[in-house]
């Protein structure tokens, strides 16, 4: 079982025409590479439900012949199960690492419901699952029940991503399945989810700050929290002043990493504040600072 304690949430960068920068792409999973995260594609700051079936294939297929020197997942989403088992044949025909599986939207399954659409996934597979909780996406929370059968029943469960933002859901989680491996979906609650018993970390962060966020993760995990950078989550909570993944393409196109910052309907780069915009800059600058005083 892939035991790999920082995902990278990658974007999916997109020229002016809406089509995929494939040069804007190898950049920055090679900067993932470098610092050594896992990268998930096409999960929610990847635009994945705004892809078109063959440009997620595509993306996947690119993605993989790399070669990249990390582990791969793919990020499943929607509604429609027999196109999720195709998607999912697909990635295992190219060789993924790993899978993300999310509730379906909009239908806001039940228990037996969701226990359901995650047991018919995982049947069809043998390559590693991280199931997702993230109501304010899905519109319902995972029950707690869930993911503990899940662990129980197919040898390929990795663990769960939690992202409802909820302190006392995590420990629910915990409490009906505690050797499950959890990990945090909220780049602004790492320290209270490793307190948790959290084993890693899904970011979005650590598309602007790949390094930094593996530092910063690695201190809380090794015991070392007065060594973390002190303004981590009011900088993190500005990669969510806008819908994500906007704020964050916004810094990247301001690092250079990618051509722009487009994104696809129905998000819009226009609903990011000018000030928060400047305030991702100032934030940047702290977090390079810090990361350079840290590794002298």
């Amino acid at each position: 079982m892939i035991k790999h304690p920082l995902w990278t949430a990658i974007v999916t960068p997109l020229k002016k025409d809406g089509g995929v920068d494939y040069n804007s792409f190898e950049f920055i999973l090679r900067k993932q590479e470098e610092a050594g995260n896992g990268i998930l594609v096409l999960g929610s700051t990847g635009e994945g439900l705004n892809l078109l079936d063959e440009e997620k294939r595509e993306i996947v297929k690119f993605a993989k012949l790399l070669k990249l020197e990390v582990p791969l997942m793919a990020g499943l989403g929607g509604f429609h199960i027999n196109g999720q088992i195709d998607f999912m044949k697909y990635c295992d025909e190219v060789g993924v690492d790993a899978f993300l599986l999310v509730n379906p939207i909009y239908a806001k399954p039940g228990k037996e419901g969701q226990l359901a659409w995650f047991s018919t996934l995982m049947k069809e597979t043998k390559t590693p699952c991280m199931v997702y909780n993230v109501p304010s996406r899905t519109g319902i929370h995972m029950h707690p029940e869930v993911p503990a059968t899940l662990s129980k029943t197919f040898p390929n469960y990795m663990g769960l991503k939690e992202a409802s933002g909820s302190i006392e859901k995590l420990r629910e989680f915990i409490k009906a399945s505690p050797k499950s491996p959890v990990y945090c979906g909220d780049d602004n609650l790492i320290k209270e989810f490793v307190e948790e018993g959290a084993v890693g970390l899904v970011s979005v962060a650590s598309n602007a700050w790949p390094k930094k966020t593996h530092k910063q993760l690695s201190l809380f995990l090794e015991g070392k929290p007065e060594l973390t950078f002190k303004d981590w989550v009011a900088c993190a909570d500005l990669l969510f002043d806008a819908p994500s993944p906007i704020p964050v393409k916004t810094l990247m196109q301001h690092k250079g990493w990618i051509a722009n910052d487009q994104v696809r309907l129905p998000l819009s780069a226009n609903d990011l504040k000018p000030e928060t915009e400047e305030a991702l800059l100032e934030a940047d600058k702290k977090i390079n600072e810090w990361f350079e005083q840290e590794t002298k």
